[in-house]
């Protein structure tokens, strides 16, 4: 396989933790968001900050990884989508942001009146950020992102179908991997009433997301008729029928109360989701531009190459040590 079929392998990896553990961080605050008043949603949000806070950082590290690996492997690409699709990539940056400083200055915040306002910001931003990361992916599948400097529309490429419904599947499917996440966590920390509230939550929210899937593939079919015969053929279908069994799949193991199994069936399913989309795209990484045309030179490929080892050498055993002694400590407080 040629260096930048690998290199953007190890992109779409990391784009795949991202919504994996970066995505349940946004869950999160989407449960945080709706948990009720003050008393009401309390047990419920200390459960959130308590899951997050040791990694909600940590898991920008795969966004980083995407970011600068689509930057230095396809500099056309970089330059068309940042160019194109600006606005919603600003209000990403943004929302980042805003969840990041609302999420800290709640933490020491005193007063009711400013732990509601940081909360607000918190939540509303946990949203928002993986709508407008959705619509970005939308317009990728959908092709309204051409080769070139600013030759898309910067309105019509990321407000139309297929983006809008992107959004929405983005955001219910956090919400699902939050949920599927703090169900375990709940049962771990003793808490058989929170456990139960969030299967609930997670069942509602495996639904929802079933449900705008079958819609996207609607819209897909509709609006973006080239990539939607291309899932539905091989290499891409059998992936799309993967993540479709692994939803239901997530389904069953929540109703039967298997929190721990249901963690992998559902990250297998969002796995799945995303590399049918990859394969069902390649070669072309933008409409008639193949990833042949648009990589870099051999020697910035053997650059990023080198670079994409060392990192994994020294992030991935780091952050599996970070997750690894936040589980053992759990378990050190609730034997």
């Amino acid at each position: 396989m040629p260096l930048a079929e690998l290199l953007m392998a190890a992109m779409w990896i990391c784009l795949t933790a991202y919504a994996l553990f970066g995505g349940a961080d946004f869950g999160g605050g989407f449960w945080d968001l709706i948990a009720g008043r003050a008393e009401k949603g309390r047990a419920q949000r200390n459960l959130i900050e308590h899951s997050i806070g040791p990694i909600w950082e940590a898991n920008h590290v795969w966004l980083i990884f995407v970011i600068i690996l689509t930057w230095t492997v396809v500099p056309s690409v970089f330059a068309a989508v940042s160019s194109t699709l600006y606005i919603p990539l600003t209000l990403v940056a943004v929302g980042i942001i805003a969840r990041g400083s609302a999420f800290a200055f709640r933490k020491v915040s005193e007063k009711l009146w400013q732990q509601r306002l940081f909360g607000g910001a918190f939540a509303l931003s946990s949203v928002l950020t993986p709508f407008f990361l959705g619509t970005v992916g939308g317009s990728l599948a959908s092709g309204r992102v051409p080769p070139g400097i600013a030759a898309g529309d910067p309105i019509t490429s990321w407000i139309n179908p297929t983006s809008l419904t992107s959004g929405v599947l983005a955001v219910t499917t956090t919400a699902y991997l939050a949920a599927v996440y703090l169900t375990h966590d709940a049962r771990r920390e003793g808490d058989l009433a929170l456990a139960e509230t969030f299967r609930r939550k997670a069942l509602a929210a495996g639904v929802a997301t079933g449900v705008v899937a079958g819609i996207e593939l609607l819209v897909l079919a509709m609006d973006a008729p080239g990539l939607f015969g291309q899932l539905l053929s091989l290499p891409a279908a059998p992936l799309a029928a993967l993540s479709i069994a692994g939803g239901a799949a997530s389904l069953a193991l929540m109703w039967r109360r298997n929190f721990l199994t249901v963690r992998v069936s559902a990250a297998l399913a969002v796995t799945a989701l995303l590399w049918s989309w990859g394969t069902a795209q390649y070669p072309y990484v933008l409409p008639g531009l193949v990833l042949a045309e648009a990589s870099a030179t051999e020697n910035v490929l053997v650059a990023n190459a080198i670079a994409v080892v060392i990192a994994g050498i020294l992030v991935i055993p780091s952050l599996w040590w970070l997750y690894a002694i936040f589980q053992r400590d759990q378990f050190a407080k609730h034997p």
